[in-house]
Formats: C-alpha cells, structure tokens, sequence
C-alpha cells in the first residue's frame, strides 16, 4: 500500500517514515497543504496521513476539499492541538471523512 504522508516537522516525518517502511508500506512525504492536494491529483493512495496545523492548506481545509471532490481514500488526522474549538472542528469532520461523504451534506 502506499500512504501520503502530509507533514511539516521534519523529525516527526522521518520518524513516521521509518515506522512505515519498516512495516513494508510506500510513503510519498511533502510539507504543506497544498502539494498534499497536488500529490492526491496524481495518485491513487490507499492511506492519507495528515497534521492538522499544515502551511498553505491546513489539513482539515484538505480533507474537506479532497471528500467534495470525490476522494474515498482513508485520512488520518494528526494534530498537537488541544483547544476545543480545533478538537470540535476536527470532530465534526469525521463522520463525513468515515462515509466518504462531502462534509455538510450527510
């Protein structure tokens, strides 16, 4: 399988790398939001690693935009975040993310 990961932390995306490939997956890694879109434009994956907290497109706007695009691939959120007001929005992404819905229109 081939996963994309999506993270700006250096130290965090070699040490997630080296986890992944360790177990035998394909890891695809970019820093920002938006080559995170550009990369699932060009490639079928069968698993989307995300922060939250990205440049240029943050990781929620991305999963939003890649579900009303018609995008089905799982995506993992990952944050450090801990205010409620990110937790809540994150939450109330998920049940879209989990049908593969487009969020706001269950």
């Amino acid at each position: 399988m081939t996963i994309l990961l999506i993270e700006d932390e250096e130290v965090l995306a070699s040490v997630l790398l080296k986890s992944l490939t360790k177990q035998h997956y394909i890891v695809d890694i970019v820093q920002d939001g938006q080559m995170g879109w550009e990369y699932t434009q060009a490639t079928d994956y069968g698993l989307i690693i995300t922060d939250v907290g990205l440049p240029k497109i943050d990781g929620i706007t991305l999963c939003e935009r890649l579900r009303s695009n018609g995008c089905t691939t799982p995506i993992l959120l990952m944050t450090a975040k801990d205010t409620q007001s990110d937790r809540i929005r994150g939450l109330d992404l998920m049940p879209a993310l989990h049908r593969g819905d487009s969020p706001g229109n269950p």
